[in-house]
């Protein structure tokens, strides 16, 4: 199965502004922004928990959540877990890391329930 298959469109949505990457916007903004692209037809978004710490998850959840989950796909990274406490040391990057990576970053963006893409 190719991508094409799975993406709803061609185009998709990066959120690393929503979690302040380029300027600090305030909590509305990003929601504004969100909507107007769904308003646009926008149905793939992408969000990573580097991206502003877990707030671009978060601001992109609190939208996504009044949403049908059928109607768009939503898609992140593993391998970085946010951390309240300094890291020190070497870090697991490998596939042992990637269900801690998952469950950090679903309990940011409020879904009620998360599934896999088809493989």
């Amino acid at each position: 199965m190719s991508l094409k298959h799975i993406l709803p469109g061609r185009l998709g949505f990066g959120t690393a502004p929503l979690g302040n990457m380029f300027r600090a916007i305030p909590d509305e903004e990003a929601a504004a922004t969100v909507e107007a692209a769904w308003d646009q037809g926008v149905r793939y978004f992408d969000t990573a928990p580097f991206y502003g710490a877990g707030l671009s998850e978060s601001r992109l959840g609190e939208v996504l959540a009044t949403k049908p989950r059928d109607a768009y796909v939503l898609s992140t990274k593993v391998g970085r877990v946010i951390l309240d406490e300094k890291e020190e040391g070497a870090r697991d990057l490998g596939p042992a890391s990637w269900p801690a990576a998952r469950t950090s970053s679903t309990s940011r963006p409020r879904r009620r329930s998360w599934r896999r893409s088809p493989a």
